[in-house]
């Protein structure tokens, strides 16, 4: 008797339910097996997350497509294979584009997708996700049976079911569905993607300590260089938090002139300053039974700290011009890319309000240390690119990917996605008709429109001629100098216009012209 193939590919698939694997292994294995059985050129199992479809696994696909998140109703296939209830597989001559066109990996010169299918995973009957087989040639896929892949999409839930099982999620899954449901509303209200994506130690590290200070009750300070993410994580935060049906309320402290801060963050009442024609409730009060999201707190005059801490301690706060006192309950996440410890033995920030926001420091890791990792991001802002150009598909080649990982990110995952959006620009710029499928290569990268990096600047400077050190300066007098330099090199390159200064530099237009203004650069052309 011949011994059925497809019993040779699932009877170790189920035997690794009862064994300790990584999930990622599990998945792994799943979808190499999918590859040695059945006929096709690259697989994918994705999870469902509200309007959006994330890659979990890939075989055969690039691995930016990790990175990427495929909104349903831009992706009228994935639409199609997930309303089917069963294993579908999509008409050889359909003229829908295909999400994968461009991904599939080792077939060079051919981008495109000529056949597909999938098939829905249900966990616990309720829709969880899609697994997906794709081939470059137009019939391939006509030799698969369709109950096979049903056999591997059941597998693949009982798969899932087990990590579930092992994480302790079954527990809390109807909890954790409510939070992941919230989340997605908050980003599609924002028109924004989640972003916490990588897989690098660095970043896992990260969505641990986000899993346990979200959901406690403490004042979270978020450290970090500029462009690391830090508003995300605090999103991330209120997400993972009781608070999270809560609103989430942000201030960026470094936006508003000192004297509209207080104003800003605890309310005034009518008449309380020239202005002020009617009561207005401030960020805590809108804050009430959720997050406030402190961004760039330090900021913040050392009065205005004196009153904050105030609030923390107690909830209790007053508007302006008001002796009334309101009682708020408001969780508050803050955020620095300066060290407020050498900032308190300055005296440029209050040591008691230091201490009470560091209750549980947590530093977000620069894109230089998390490896790979920039692919997966990388394939984030791409999928966006392609949404917003209306694109078929936009990827990278080899020498792209090769660059990306070679650079090192002065200006972290902000740098990663301008400079995608102005090579997809690049890219298409003097192609008529516009192509459907769009390839980024390294030519089309253009780092030195990032301004030099800390450490650069201080290797430039011990490698500079010995008459520029004559005189011995302190570190936070040659930054300032290499500040100026930087804006005053890009104000000359865009005609002084503050708005695209801001933007090469990765800082809002407010912040840049507060930064000039303490470096005695800005001038009335600056604006408010």
């Amino acid at each position: 008797m011949i011994a059925n193939p497809m019993l040779h590919v699932l009877v170790p698939l189920v035997d690794d339910l009862s064994r300790e694997l990584p999930d990622s292994e599990r998945y792994r294995r799943l979808l190499e097996a999918m590859r040695a059985l059945l006929p096709c050129d690259a697989v994918a199992l994705l999870r469902l997350e509200g309007v959006w479809l994330r890659p979990l696994a890939v075989n055969g696909l690039s691995r930016d497509t990790l990175g990427r998140r495929f909104k349903i109703d831009e992706h009228p296939r994935f639409g199609l294979l997930l309303a089917a209830g069963g294993p579908l597989r999509i008409a050889a001559d359909s003229t829908l584009p295909d999400p994968y066109d461009g991904l599939v990996e080792g077939f060079h010169g051919q981008l495109e997708v000529h056949d597909c299918m999938g098939c829905p995973v249900q966990v616990g009957e309720k829709p969880w996700g899609l697994l997906t087989l794709d081939a470059l040639a137009s019939e391939r896929l006509s030799q698969v049976n369709l109950q096979d892949l049903q056999a591997f999409a059941s597998l693949a839930a009982a798969t899932v079911s087990v990590v579930q099982r092992i994480e302790g999620l079954a527990l809390r899954a109807e909890d954790e569905r409510r939070r992941a449901d919230i989340f997605g509303a908050l980003m599609a209200e924002k028109g924004a993607r989640p972003t916490l994506i990588g897989q690098s130690q660095a970043h896992l590290r990260l969505l641990e300590e986000i899993a346990i200070a979200g959901n406690s009750a403490l004042t979270v300070l978020l450290t970090g260089e500029t462009g690391v993410g830090k508003e995300l994580v605090a999103q991330a935060l209120h997400a993972a938090s009781p608070r999270a049906a809560r609103p989430l309320i942000s201030l960026n402290c470094a936006a508003l002139p000192e004297t509209l801060v207080e104003s800003e963050l605890f309310g005034h009442v009518r008449g309380a300053f020239s202005g002020a024609v009617a009561d207005r409730r401030g960020k805590f009060e809108l804050a009430d039974g959720g997050t406030l999201f402190l961004d760039e707190v330090g900021e913040l005059p050392l009065a205005v700290q004196a009153k904050l801490l105030r609030v923390l301690q107690g909830g209790q706060l007053q508007r302006l011009g008001s002796d009334r006192e309101h009682q708020v309950d408001v969780r508050v996440i803050a955020a620095t890319n300066r060290d407020l410890a050498a900032e308190v033995r300055a005296g440029r920030f209050r040591a008691d309000f230091y201490h009470r926001l560091s209750v549980y420091p947590l530093m977000v890791p620069p894109l230089r240390a998390r490896g790979h990792d920039v692919l997966l991001l990388a394939g984030n802002f791409l999928e966006q690119n392609r949404s917003r150009l209306g694109l078929g598909s936009l990827r990278l080649d080899a020498s792209a990917r090769a660059a990306l990982l070679a650079h090192d990110w002065p200006g972290n995952v902000r740098e990663l996605e301008h400079l995608v959006s102005r090579s997809a620009l690049k890219a298409l710029a003097g192609q008529s008709p516009r192509p459907r499928i769009v390839s980024l290569s390294a030519r089309h990268f253009d780092f030195s429109l990032t301004p030099e990096s800390g450490a650069a600047a201080v290797l430039a400077a011990v490698d500079a001629p010995a008459a520029s050190t004559a005189v011995p300066v302190d570190l936070r007098t040659s930054t300032e100098a290499h500040q100026r330099l930087c804006i005053q090199a890009s104000l000359e390159r865009h005609g002084h216009n503050w708005a695209s200064a801001a933007r090469e530099l990765g800082l809002h237009r407010a912040n840049l012209v507060r930064l000039a203004r303490r470096l005695g650069l800005a001038d009335k052309g600056a604006g408010g």
